[in-house]
């Protein structure tokens, strides 16, 4: 399927190839649509660069930049310039792909990733996704920060850690009432 990278975000400009991957699993967004159905797709769906990256080493995607296709060695270079440890981010978003969960940006509740079980408009999403590094101290007050906003829109706040090349490692945070 074929695809065009246009500054950070990749178009799927096929209608029906738009129609036939957002069915595949909810990838992208098509355009003008904000909480799309599978049968009303009518407009070129946007991908972001992960989502991209993740369907073009999986064989559902090719990526143009005008004429020239673009290996995965250089996509990924293009995903370093744009994201913050796209590795591990990447590694996440992968592990739970592979799972068959849906996975978005998680820009609007300020982490890195909504994921859902079943898919956008059909449920909500009850994961918030962090990514952090082994390395990277995480602070009493980010903790709370990031409790308090998941209690708030009803969803569970993960702590995804990536340990190694390969694994990952998650801290799933619930918050109690006494």
């Amino acid at each position: 399927m074929k695809t065009e990278l246009v500054e950070n975000r990749i178009i799927v400009w096929s209608i029906e190839n738009s129609k036939k991957l957002f069915k595949q699993g909810y990838y992208g967004k098509p355009i003008g649509i904000p909480k799309p159905k599978p049968d009303e797709i009518d407009s070129p769906l946007v991908l972001d660069l992960i989502e991209g990256m993740y369907l073009m080493v999986n064989k559902k995607i090719t990526i143009y930049i005008s004429k020239h296709k673009i290996s995965e060695e250089e996509m990924i270079e293009i995903c370093k310039k744009e994201y913050h440890d796209f590795d591990k981010k990447y590694r996440v978003y992968s592990y739970f792909r592979d799972r068959r969960y849906i996975i978005n940006p998680g820009i609007k509740f300020g982490c890195d990733f909504a994921v859902y079980e079943k898919g956008p408009g059909i449920d909500h999403a009850p994961y918030l996704v962090q990514v952090y590094n082994r390395t990277e101290p995480i602070t009493a007050t980010g903790i709370v920060l990031a409790g308090r906003l998941a209690t708030t829109v009803r969803k569970q706040f993960i702590l995804a850690v990536a340990n190694g090349k390969d694994k990952v490692d998650f801290l799933a945070l619930d918050w109690w009432k006494a």
